[in-house]
């Protein structure tokens, strides 16, 4: 099969999945970045980088540099406010310590994998299979009084207008511009099957099992 054909093909699965098991899938590998060792998470990071910035560069560009400020303050807390041996020994009040700075590595690591996956996720999955998604995931908690519906309609608009849908922006809504009526919020539902329920359960009893350990 040709190279194009082969993409084309992947692509047409990735859209046929449902977005419930999509974000399954997303959850499982973001809860099995926080287990790696560092060798590991670092060969993890260099995917991760290397995939947003091919298949996302503008949503993993604009995403790494707003949490650049929690980078530098993790980066601060552990390396300098973590006990342990200084790297710079002749001036050792000033110096961050060598474990601090491997915590600092891990827990920033970590943050930016996770970012990756963001982009990645909402540049391949559109808005409204994401909502569906988590609506269709939501669904089982209704038995503990969790309003599904609510919940999908109100994420639907926050991405809409994280995204400048509607043509308005943040500043828009300060300055009390009024540009007509709102494109109607649709809910699209994806009927969540037994697989979908299999690996939710799975991945429940598995955070689980990893918390109580």
């Amino acid at each position: 099969m040709p190279p194009r054909r082969k993409r084309a093909a992947a692509a047409l699965s990735f859209t046929a999945m449902h977005s419930g098991s999509i974000l399954l899938i997303w959850l499982a590998g973001v809860t099995l970045v926080q287990l790696l060792p560092p060798l590991t998470l670092t060969l993890a990071l260099g995917s991760a980088l290397l995939l947003a910035f091919a298949f996302a560069p503008q949503r993993a560009r604009r995403l790494v540099r707003r949490v650049r400020i929690f980078l530098l303050v993790i980066a601060v807390l552990f390396a300098w406010f973590t006990p342990g041996e200084a790297v710079i020994r002749a001036w050792p009040s000033l110096s961050p310590s060598r474990e601090g700075l491997e915590m600092a590595y891990l827990h920033g690591a970590r943050l930016l994998v996770v970012v990756c996956a963001v982009a990645l996720l909402l540049e391949r999955l559109p808005a409204d299979r994401l909502v569906s998604g988590l609506y269709a995931l939501c669904r089982p908690l209704a038995c503990a009084g969790l309003s599904a519906e609510r919940l999908a309609l109100r994420l639907m608009l926050v991405f809409r207008y994280v995204e400048g849908g509607a043509g308005r922006g943040w500043k828009d809504w300060l300055g009390g511009q009024d540009e007509g009526e709102e494109a109607p919020v649709l809910l699209r539902r994806e009927r969540l099957g037994w697989v979908e329920g299999t690996m939710f359960c799975g991945l429940v009893l598995a955070w689980a099992g990893w918390l109580w350990w």
